[in-house]
């Protein structure tokens, strides 16, 4: 069969590659188009367009990158009727995804969205749409089917979230060497985020918090998609501090605690048992429309899914040099807080293990869809 992939973000493109592979794995004639990342790429599909050129974050940006998102809105549907797909697969990326499920639902194509969109959190009266142009929705979060079915009668299928799977085949790869110099002090993980404008807005705070750590060492994460010269402006003024990329799951495995940008990241920190601090500062005009508008009390999928304050949340105003050097001391080696937060991850844990592969699952899901 052919399949017809679209995720918009790094972390779509590391769930689309293990659905990719899920999917090779079940049907050997199946043709992969998508849009996404290396991962996808690297799995097995052919790549039309990399999410580095879709990642438009906050209601101003979108606004001022109006045009470049219709263009690519209408290469995309010209694309996929050129392919004529079995099925197109919609991976999150709601602002751009739900436009194409309710176009290609028009061109009777079968359309599944994995990973729903957080209609839960906002926006809640795009389910009306989502029911009529979505022939399967599957979520990943586990009070979501509960959420969709008492409050929309609408039966969609849990398949499990499918970090735990990629986080238990990091754990079985053998850990690289991140550096190989004299420098053997801890490692605090920074995680900015995968786009040009969020890593901008907090990479420089979370940075300064450096200097207040000598007897640790910095690492930043860097984004596979951004050049060098990006980080190495940001990292000009700080000598002591090191960048990885491409190497997000073994910095993390090494780190004592991390910094990181609300997001999949917070999860998979989570995973990997790294107690952290969420951080998220974005547009002010933007942020100020999302504040009314937003319904949830958390921005941290830990929180969320856990339903209460299991890792600190700096947002906006609160992410500042001052309280973020706060918020790390509390969870450095010998602060109870710390073990708190350890005992809240194994909870997490259990949670989100559900016993098979969401990407297994999902795969067949979506063959049985395709070929009904």
């Amino acid at each position: 069969m052919k399949y017809y992939i679209i995720a918009g973000e790094a972390s779509g493109d590391l769930h689309g590659s293990n659905l990719v592979r899920a999917l090779h794995r079940q049907d050997a004639q199946a043709i992969i188009r998508c849009w996404g990342g290396d991962k996808m790429q690297a799995a097995g599909a052919t790549l039309v367009k990399h999410y580095r050129e879709l990642a438009f974050m906050g209601f101003a940006e979108v606004v001022k990158n109006l045009p470049t998102i219709l263009r690519n809105l209408r290469f995309c549907k010209e694309d996929i009727l050129h392919y004529r797909p079995d099925v197109v697969v919609l991976i999150d990326y709601p602002g751009f995804n739900l436009r194409i499920a309710r176009w290609a639902h028009e061109q009777g194509l079968k359309v599944v969205y994995y990973i729903s969109p957080q209609v839960w959190a906002w926006k809640e009266n795009r389910v009306k749409q989502m029911k009529q142009c979505i022939d399967r929705l599957l979520v990943i979060l586990p009070f979501e089917k509960k959420y969709y079915k008492d409050r929309w009668n609408w039966e969609v299928d849990y398949v499990g979230h499918p970090l735990p799977e990629a986080i238990a085949a990091a754990r079985q790869e053998e850990t690289p060497l991140l550096f190989n110099d004299a420098d053997k002090r801890p490692l605090i993980a920074l995680l900015p985020g995968s786009r040009k404008q969020e890593i901008l807005k907090k990479l420089p705070v979370m940075l300064e918090v450096s200097k207040s750590f000598p007897a640790y060492r910095f690492v930043v994460a860097k984004a596979p998609g951004l050049p060098e010269e990006f980080y190495d402006a940001l990292l000009a003024g700080y000598p002591g501090v090191s960048g990885v990329s491409g190497k997000t799951y073994a910095l993390l495995q090494q780190a004592t605690a991390a910094l990181v940008t609300s997001g999949t990241a917070t999860l998979e920190t989570a995973l990997l048992g790294v107690p952290q601090v969420v951080c998220y500062k974005g547009n002010p005009i933007s942020y100020q429309i999302a504040k009314r508008l937003v319904r949830i009390k958390y921005i941290s999928l830990v929180n969320l899914i856990l339903d209460r304050e299991a890792v600190e949340e700096l947002i906006q105003n609160k992410l500042t040099t001052a309280e973020l050097i706060t918020a790390l001391r509390k969870i450095l080696p010998g602060n109870e807080n710390r073990m708190q937060v350890l005992a809240h991850y194994q909870e997490l844990d259990q949670l989100l293990h559900t016993g098979t592969s969401a990407s297994e699952k999902a795969a067949q899901l979506i063959r049985i869809t395709a070929a009904d």
